[in-house]
């Protein structure tokens, strides 16, 4: 098995930074990138980080992650999580291990946010810490995947 992981980012998340960032916060992306990178090296894993505001291409993200047999996912749908029964079933037929990300602590927000689709087939959940949220799952991740080895 590969020892490599996808981080997939669903939409609006390319505005991280100054999108709400009274909910979000003032990191961007692109340190969620570099928080990510630093993380998955620490724990020798390599990573392939995206964003997409398409649901389809997010899906097509997924079964390429599948069929490279890749050894984890970790996940911020963002709404989609709320809405996304296609995204639901591509996750549920990966695998591998699905880490769920949300930046914001969703429980204490609007109630339609309340309920993700994608949680029953993630092997984890991890929300309200922000972009450490991501390194927090990719620890997580690193831990599953030596306990299969």
């Amino acid at each position: 098995m590969s020892k490599t992981i996808h981080v997939l980012n669903g939409p609006n998340l390319n505005l991280l930074g100054s999108r709400q960032p009274q909910i979000y916060g003032r990191a961007t992306l692109a340190d969620a990138e570099k928080l990510c990178r630093a993380t998955a090296e620490r724990h020798g894993l390599k990573i392939e980080f995206r964003q997409s505001n398409h649901e389809g291409e997010i899906v097509d993200w997924i079964q390429q992650a599948r069929a490279e047999n890749v050894a984890g996912l970790v996940i911020n749908p963002a709404g989609y999580g709320h809405t996304s029964v296609a995204i639901l079933d591509a996750l549920a037929a990966m695998g591998a291990p699905v880490i769920e990300v949300h930046i914001s602590n969703i429980h204490a927000r609007e109630p339609f946010r309340r309920r993700s689709y994608l949680s029953q087939v993630a092997r984890a959940v991890v929300c309200g810490f922000g972009i450490e949220g991501y390194s927090l799952a990719i620890a997580g991740l690193a831990a599953m995947i030596d306990t299969k080895d």
